[in-house]
């Protein structure tokens, strides 16, 4: 992972700890249990654990990705709900992609509550695409 990958990650996943984004941590060696790695909630120490990844050898992990929601997984209710706090998208139908051309503050928060991929994470292969499900809110 170069550095300005890395500090783009960071920057995302900083924003992102308090909306309870699950992650995929890797292993820096294939645990006695045969687990390569773990997936978790982001927490304080995971952040910690990837800001230290490359400089200590006993950090026990050595890659940290978030499961994501690609913009383009966004349902019309969705749309409507990200154009009331502020959010505007267009859609470029040639690429079938949506772009965020403005946007409220509440806006991000709004993105980064439902998990969504605004960065293009997923697509420099820093993030992960989440399992349809992943993020359902259970009902009780």
């Amino acid at each position: 992972m170069t550095k300005e990958d890395k500090e783009l990650l960071l920057k995302d996943l900083c924003t992102r700890l308090p909306y309870k984004v699950k992650c995929y941590a890797k292993w820096k060696k294939t645990a006695p249990n045969g687990t390569t790695g773990y997936i978790d909630e982001l927490s304080t120490f995971l952040l910690e654990q990837f800001e230290w990844m490359d400089e200590y050898e006993d950090i026990p992990i050595n890659d940290v990705k978030p499961y994501l929601r690609p913009m383009s997984s966004m349902t019309e209710e969705e749309r409507a709900e990200f154009y009331k706090v502020g959010g505007i998208m267009s859609h470029k139908v040639e690429t079938d992609t949506y772009v965020l051309t403005a946007f409220s503050p509440e806006a991000y928060d709004w993105l980064n509550a439902h998990h969504f991929d605004y960065r293009g994470l997923i697509e420099k292969g820093l993030a992960l695409t989440a399992p349809d499900g992943m993020y359902e809110k259970k009902k009780e």
